[in-house]
């Protein structure tokens, strides 16, 4: 098989340098000329995955003549239709665009290349570029792989044995329940790390910000309810069905209930200590944050079905306005979202 990765961020770079360590046929585009010199000097830096060490993938700044069996979209989402536009005619005919960016992106794949040609790949494991080139493994983990019509009887059996080199692959056929899942979870994490401007370890030990996930992913349970999808896990991830809250969680504050809630998330944060918002990192850049793709879907979604979603609205206000400059990142910052919402 010939892999093609669009995009070459945390995500795209270990995805790309674990399927060239394990002999899978990979080149990678960018559109970034500093991961380009970095990448051309140094290969793909590799820490946190294993021992330090350069991995020297092919990496390209302009698309080859080529066709791929395999197209990962790894951009952040506000980039991943371009991305499609412009892969598209690289694309084999019996071949796959596998999206593995947070949110709900393959419908708009799909749009682009084809439903049955369209998979995504929900990712449960972290990875941040702190510089050019240089790529850390920030917490482990695997996917969930499926197609966009969970119709479809294609096999995937080829690109789930690929990404094994990356992690534990489980292959679904009801992808919309884990994206929906994992729309729920990276709506709370990567925007509260966003405003909060730390890491998840560091802000989820303040019982008031882990009040805020809880209501995040709560709004999201009542979305996807209303849309008819079955919320499952993600790679053994939070029970979002049990995790959203109650009426009895509302009234009584130590309630056996919602101790336990807040004791999950507690431990969540300090398994995925060191991870960072992607978004925040995609604000420093002078990029387009994805909340729209986040807090933006849970919202627009929520207003179809006439169901109350503040705290998913006023985050993403929140958000555009540090993207703008009119807020500053910290914990101060969390803390007036949450009085403003409660």
């Amino acid at each position: 098989m010939r892999f093609l990765v669009m995009g070459s961020g945390g995500i795209g770079g270990i995805t790309t340098a674990l399927l060239h360590e394990s002999g899978q046929d990979v080149v990678t585009f960018t559109t970034n000329p500093d991961i380009a010199r970095a990448v051309s000097a140094n290969g793909f830096q590799l820490r946190g995955d294993g021992p330090p060490r350069a991995v020297r993938a092919r990496l390209v700044t302009q698309l080859p003549d080529e066709r791929f069996d395999v197209i990962v979209l790894c951009t952040q989402p506000p980039q991943v239709e371009a991305a499609a536009e412009m892969a598209k005619g690289a694309l084999a005919d019996d071949g796959v665009m596998v999206c593995l960016q947070n949110g709900l992106c393959e419908s708009r794949v799909a749009a682009i290349v084809g439903a049955e040609r369209t998979a995504g790949a929900v990712v449960a494991w972290g990875a941040a570029m702190p510089e050019p080139g240089v790529y850390d493994r920030t917490a482990a983990g695997g996917f969930a792989l499926g197609w966009f019509n969970q119709q479809s009887t294609r096999p995937l059996d080829h690109v789930a044995h690929a990404f094994e080199a990356i992690g534990p692959v489980e292959t679904t056929r009801n992808l919309l329940g884990k994206r929906w899942s994992k729309l729920a979870i990276n709506a709370a994490i990567s925007s509260l790390g966003t405003i909060g401007g730390d890491r998840l370890g560091a802000l989820t030990s303040h019982r008031f910000v882990r009040r805020l996930g809880l209501e995040i992913m709560t709004e999201a349970v009542h979305v996807a309810r209303a849309e008819g999808v079955s919320l499952e896990k993600v790679s053994g991830t939070l029970d979002l069905d049990w995790i959203a809250l109650t009426e009895e969680d509302r009234k009584a504050s130590g309630s056996p209930s919602l101790i336990a809630k807040h004791a999950l998330l507690l431990a969540v944060g300090f398994r995925f200590r060191r991870m960072r918002s992607s978004m925040l990192a995609a604000i420093e850049r002078g990029r387009t944050p994805a909340v729209d793709f986040l807090n933006g879907e849970i919202t627009e979604r929520a207003k179809r079905h006439e169901i109350a979603a503040p705290v998913n609205e006023r985050i993403r206000a929140y958000v555009w306005d540090i993207a703008n400059e009119k807020r500053s990142t910290g914990l101060d910052t969390l803390r007036e979202l949450h009085d403003e919402t409660r």
